[in-house]
């Protein structure tokens, strides 16, 4: 029956670059940067398989009222590399309170399944200690769920109820998360869909229903410095999402003098990931991941491919790579 399949799938798309924009699956990193953040992705997930998924976002986000860090405790008169220097881990000082304000647009398509979301994403962000920086971040907007019977072939289709035509239904959509991070590490824990929906495809609620359930996430990762430019990051994420089992990534990302940086990351009992990004100037970054299958969908997909460009705009001090992670 087809809502039982809509129903255990994962229903919010996956991106292996997310370490590059935790913003997508926490609301409190809003407003991190002391730059407005724009990135775009697009993900084309299982090539060669038939009607596979594939994912698009773009982000937006800046700060309200935070103070210029030239006179604040984190400022060190520098710009451009020298801003990420060895000794920032130890002399950085958490800035004055200050909010952060943002949105994001994302499809994801598969097969006659599509579903389009827009959010505007709010963060607070405050000093817990010297060095410790806290945030909590709220997103609200709308859900559009669409699938096309007419993308349905008759012949894998034997329920006479489901059909044609394209119908639409339009849902609330509320994310929440926090936000631990320092010069050195970073915790956090989000919900994404945390209304459940009831999505019904036809008038009688008998056929074509699909439930959306809560997505739950907790992010961790610690810097380490080999020296001024070159640096070491692991991080993990934990998922899970009724009624399927919880899932680990792991990932690696070594970073050369904030220019380049080569990634990895493991998603078990699913697919091994290679990254490659440049920092082509203080404007501009672009990023590739390719994931290599390893569930059994390896004999059929030839592999998934994802890139995202990413804008730093009004980055005065034209740092190379974020200082709040990464």
């Amino acid at each position: 029956m087809m809502s039982n399949g809509l129903a255990n799938a994962q229903q919010k798309p996956q991106y292996t670059q997310y370490i590059l924009n935790n913003y997508i699956i926490n609301p409190a990193v809003t407003g991190i940067e002391n730059y407005v953040d724009v990135k775009f992705a697009n993900r084309k997930q299982w090539a060669g398989l038939q009607d596979a998924p594939e994912s698009s976002y773009l982000s937006v986000h800046f700060p309200l009222g935070k103070k210029d860090e030239r006179v604040t405790p984190t400022s060190f008169d520098m710009t451009g590399e020298s801003f990420y220097v060895y000794r920032y881990q130890y002399e950085y000082m958490t800035s004055a309170p200050h909010h952060g304000l943002g949105f994001v647009a994302a499809t994801d398509k598969a097969g006659a399944l599509k579903q389009s979301n827009f959010n505007i994403n709010y963060a607070y962000h405050l000093g817990l200690s010297t060095h410790v920086n806290l945030a909590v971040g709220v997103s609200v907007g709308l859900s559009n769920s669409n699938i096309n019977f007419d993308d349905l072939k008759p012949g894998e289709v034997a329920d006479q109820a489901l059909g044609n035509g394209q119908v639409s239904r339009l849902k609330p959509d509320v994310n929440v998360g926090v936000w631990l991070y320092s010069p050195t590490y970073f915790a956090g824990a989000s919900i994404q869909q945390v209304l459940p929906q009831s999505i019904v495809f036809n008038d009688d609620n008998t056929y074509k229903e699909a439930i959306t359930v809560p997505h739950y996430f907790v992010t961790a990762g610690y810097k380490f410095w080999f020296d001024d430019y070159y640096t070491f990051i692991p991080s993990v994420m934990l998922k899970w999402l009724t009624p399927l089992k919880p899932t680990l990534d792991y990932n690696v990302k070594f970073t050369f003098k904030d220019k380049l940086w080569l990634g990895g990351s493991y998603r078990k009992d699913d697919a091994f990931s290679g990254m490659l990004g440049f920092n082509i100037s203080s404007l501009v970054n672009i990023s590739y991941a390719y994931d290599i299958t390893t569930s059994p969908l390896n004999s059929v997909s030839k592999g998934t491919q994802e890139i995202m460009i990413g804008l730093t705009l009004n980055n005065k001090y034209k740092v190379l790579q974020p200082t709040r992670f990464w």
